[in-house]
């Protein structure tokens, strides 16, 4: 009796997965994770945590039109041109009782997802895919808030 059950408890052991440490971190946390590390990253001029959660080929565009002329403009940057930014410290200026990060998972399929993330004075939409193992954002499409310091310095 006393062996069967050492055999059961030994058994239900290794039936217990080990993560090396690691706690199993499940994918709507994965995303979300990312998109904190890029807004988060933008906040406190880090641009480590910035590049963390890019794809390098990623592309950020927004549409902007001239009040005066009605046309529109597709501006681009880098995934690079990004981190860059972010280390010159500019976000970090952003006060904390302005940063503002709402985080919407809008739609997951697999291994992709839309993610709507509202900042102090825009918003993103971020495409993020599972990229060897890791949620990265391969694209971001975004709008200046139309009342925001920001939207003033674009005009």
């Amino acid at each position: 009796m006393k062996s069967s059950l050492m055999l059961s408890v030994v058994l239900l052991l290794l039936a217990i997965p080990v993560n090396a440490g690691e706690p199993a971190v499940d994918d709507t946390t994965a995303i979300r994770n990312t998109a904190l590390d890029y807004i988060e990253g933008w906040y406190t001029g880090d641009g480590a945590r910035m590049e963390r959660s890019l794809h390098p080929e990623l592309a950020k565009r927004i549409v902007i039109t001239d009040p005066q002329t009605g046309r529109s403009r597709l501006d681009s940057m880098s995934a690079m041109t990004l981190v860059q930014r972010v280390r010159t410290g500019v976000g970090a200026k952003t006060p904390k009782e302005k940063q503002q990060k709402d985080i919407t998972i809008l739609e997951r399929y697999h291994n992709v997802a839309i993610v709507k993330l509202v900042a102090s004075e825009w918003v993103d939409f971020l495409q993020e895919a599972k990229f060897n193992g890791e949620w990265k954002i391969i694209n971001v499409l975004w709008e200046v808030k139309p009342e925001s310091d920001l939207a003033k310095k674009l005009k």
